[in-house]
């Protein structure tokens, strides 16, 4: 197939699920043009990792001034800041301009910060009178609206729930839309995928597939029961996603005093980029308690540590922390909010609790227990050899672009 990819930003093991789902359908023989933005905080490195599998890439940059005029506009328009944010002129006259010069058999578009240049492409392929393509399909990833929903409660910070219910009314419309515009719709999640279905409403929605994320199993490997450090526990994710700033706030302050009370010598270490100030803060204040900020490589902090710990008060679509974490064999103990998109056997592959007393029991039963970490990283590491394959996920993918064309094929444009 010919495929034109387009990303809001520069796809990277950071921003791993258009990376991974690129180098897999590269391996499977496609001819792919990648259209991706770049900002002054992406790692580009992946746009050239890409470029040397033989995928041709075009990008543009979006400057901070550009997307501070695009919020603006979209609370002149009525439209989510989501939609808005990333909008690139440049990069959108790369897009049309492709769109109408090459014969592509699918346009792929990833999440809401790039819808727009889906619809756009469905401008121009009404604007060519083609009866048979290219099918336009939306990667959605999560739910943003029920992302929204969760944080206009949950959110530690002010900011972050006046946002989340400015924006929600607004992002529900346009979701819904948006499932009955493109050729298929793909989530990360069931949840996800039931929420964008209701809020479709009268409308007739378009094909809605499940596309879970899968991980980079040579890449995320276990390291030896000799080189973990007993009494450490390690929380991976971006620290600019506000569901990750609750979960780390509310394992510090409600969960960690419990364990600290009854076992002084944990550690615990927050990695991920970009932490606020009230993350940031932490290192100060619990001596315990490390907050990386960004590194250059997880994987010797999962390495090391004992348990991961996944406390999730909200959030949308799928946790790639826990995936990464179950592949390097280190034990998880999650909240049942970090499941979404994942059917591991709590008990068998990972550990279940919630509440902050539940939460701290459950640590310090796991530290006090090397045989069940064992098991259960062993365990997790089967999981997700079974049913994450970023390679089956690209199969999957190549399965929903046959039957978007098959669709268009069949009722013309």
């Amino acid at each position: 197939m010919r495929i034109l990819f387009v990303v809001p930003y520069a796809p990277s093991l950071v921003r791993v699920r258009p990376y991974q789902l690129l180098g897999a359908l590269a391996r499977r023989g496609h001819d792919i043009t990648l259209a991706a933005l770049r900002t002054s905080g992406d790692d580009t490195n992946g746009l050239s990792s890409l470029q040397a599998r033989g995928i041709n890439v075009v990008a543009s940059d979006l400057p901070r001034w550009r997307a501070v005029a695009n919020c603006l506009r979209a609370v002149r328009e009525d439209l989510p800041m989501q939609a808005l944010y990333c909008w690139a002129p440049a990069l959108a006259g790369m897009i049309g301009q492709l769109a109408r010069a090459s014969a592509f058999d699918v346009i792929h578009v990833e999440h809401l910060r790039a819808a727009l240049y889906g619809t756009l492409a469905l401008r121009v392929r009404a604007s060519l009178g083609r009866a048979a393509g290219p099918a336009v399909v939306w990667d959605s990833v999560d739910c943003i609206s029920h992302l929204f929903a969760q944080a206009a409660v949950r959110s530690r910070g002010l900011k972050g729930r006046l946002m989340a219910r400015l924006e929600l009314a607004r992002t529900r419309r346009y979701e819904g839309a948006a499932v009955a515009l493109f050729d298929h719709t793909l989530v990360t999640s069931a949840v996800d995928r039931e929420v964008l279905l209701s809020l479709a409403g009268q409308r007739q929605p378009k094909p809605i597939t499940v596309l879970t994320n899968g991980v980079d199993l040579s890449y995320f490997t276990p390291a030896p029961d000799a080189e973990r450090t007993p009494d450490t526990l390690v929380f991976s994710g971006k620290m600019s996603y506000h569901a990750n700033v609750a979960a780390v706030l509310y394992l510090a302050e409600q969960v960690m005093p419990r364990v600290w009370h009854r076992r002084p010598n944990v550690q615990l270490t927050v990695v991920g980029q970009d932490p606020p100030r009230e993350i940031r803060a932490l290192s100060s204040t619990h001596a315990a308690l490390r907050v990386t900020g960004r590194v250059e490589d997880i994987r010797p902090y999962l390495g090391q540590a004992a348990v991961a710990v996944a406390p999730m008060r909200y959030g949308a679509g799928i946790q790639n922390k826990v995936l990464e974490a179950m592949a390097c064999a280190t034990p998880v103990l999650a909240t049942p909010h970090a499941m979404a998109g994942i059917a591991a056997e709590a008990g068998r592959d990972l550990l279940l609790a919630d509440g902050p007393a539940e939460f701290a029991d459950a640590i310090l039963q796991l530290l006090d227990d090397p045989a069940c970490r064992r098991q259960l990283g062993e365990a997790g590491r089967a999981y997700v050899e079974a049913h994450h394959s970023w390679d089956v996920a690209g199969a999957r993918l190549e399965q929903v672009y046959a039957r978007a064309i098959a669709s268009l094929t069949q009722t013309g444009p």
